[in-house]
């Protein structure tokens, strides 16, 4: 009698703390309005992807737990997706169709709230920002297994977008089929970058079944709705969307399988403390342009990340570089390296200057 007493008024304390948390909520609803108010009457950006990075900075330096680090940036992202909506409706391009890993990176970044709107393809994404149907787009541009993604690095040399942030997201694959039975499988469905993912698995469980390529992981869900003898790779959420079973989780070859995503938009993103900047652009072949073309940075101790060339469509053996480099434009040393940097260029375009995403 005595527990059911104690537990009763706990759930009482619980319900009281749940009715403060819901007031609070809309006192903080109430203030955002009012600041989109102030920035309506100034003109000013209604997103400020800077302020969202310190309010997270701040929330989980302060957090003194249990509740953990993690799940406080889980909500504050989903109240301030929520915040942002009655502000202004957030629409986002993304590479569709729906339940694509570019559908999952875009709720992670945005939040449920945002009007997350699907594209055809990259190309699409870059022209709905570019046209201002959308604020911002979603694409990705590399993975740990497969490297770099050309479609999306090609985009910029003709786009003027910049880059406003970036997204990491675990992938992980799922085997799914309409029964969940390995015997029924005859064929299996999936983009190709997953099937080159789990390419090794496939060989060792699947290998006398047929690989087919397909414009992406949904409409290999969307096929083996209507196939019992056919598997598709794809995400978990693709497997509830579609009323799929899952044969196998995790299936792909490496554990640690990342997809890194950009979110593009039509200005650049404010200085925030912990930034990363990527530069295009294309030198003279000349001896020792190479160590030329690292040495402003090496000697101003700035850190390069990433270094990726493409050939440069119009011209036989001339190459464009990519560059990621640790910091803001708008740090001096930054910029002062980037202006040595232009004098053995032909030409230097920065990407854009952007808050570092968090692993």
């Amino acid at each position: 009698m005595k527990e059911k007493q104690t537990l009763a008024k706990l759930r009482q304390d619980i319900d009281a703390v749940d009715d403060h948390i819901l007031e609070l909520l809309n006192e903080r609803a109430r203030l955002v309005m009012q600041v989109g108010a102030v920035k309506t009457e100034n003109r000013s950006d209604f997103h400020v992807p800077s302020r969202e990075r310190e309010i997270y900075d701040r929330l989980t330096a302060e957090n003194p737990g249990p509740f953990p680090s993690e799940a406080v940036l889980g909500v504050f992202r989903e109240i301030i997706s929520a915040s942002l909506a009655l502000e202004k409706p957030l629409k986002v391009a993304f590479l569709g169709p729906n339940a694509t890993f570019s559908h999952l990176a875009a709720m992670q970044h945005f939040g449920l709230s945002a009007s997350l709107s699907p594209e055809r393809s990259i190309p699409a994404v870059f022209e709905a920002v570019e046209k201002g149907e959308a604020y911002y787009g979603v694409v990705p541009v590399e993975n740990t297994t497969e490297g770099m993604i050309s479609h999306t690095l090609d985009m910029f040399m003709e786009s003027e977008l910049k880059i406003n942030a970036e997204v990491l997201l675990e992938v992980s694959h799922f085997l799914l089929s309409r029964t969940g039975r390995f015997e029924d499988i005859k064929k299996v469905y999936s983009h190709p970058q997953p099937l080159a993912q789990c390419r090794k698995w496939l060989a060792e469980n699947l290998p006398n079944v047929p690989l087919v390529d397909v414009a992406s992981t949904t409409l290999a869900a969307q096929i083996v709705a209507e196939d019992y003898t056919a598997a598709a790779i794809a995400s978990e959420y693709a497997s509830s969307i579609y009323n799929l079973k899952i044969v196998k989780a995790r299936i792909e070859d490496q554990v640690n399988n990342f997809t890194r995503f950009l979110v593009i938009g039509r200005k650049m993103a404010e200085r925030c403390g912990d930034d990363k900047t990527s530069l295009m652009f294309s030198v003279r072949d000349e001896a020792g342009i190479l160590h030329r073309m690292l040495e402003p940075f090496a000697k101003r101790n700035i850190n390069l990340s990433k270094i990726e060339s493409r050939p440069l469509k119009k011209k036989a053996w001339e190459y464009i570089f990519y560059l990621d480099l640790t910091g803001h434009i708008d740090d001096p040393d930054v910029a002062e390296a980037v202006k040595e940097l232009s004098s053995c260029c032909q030409f230097v375009k920065v990407l854009g200057s952007y808050p570092r995403a968090r692993q």
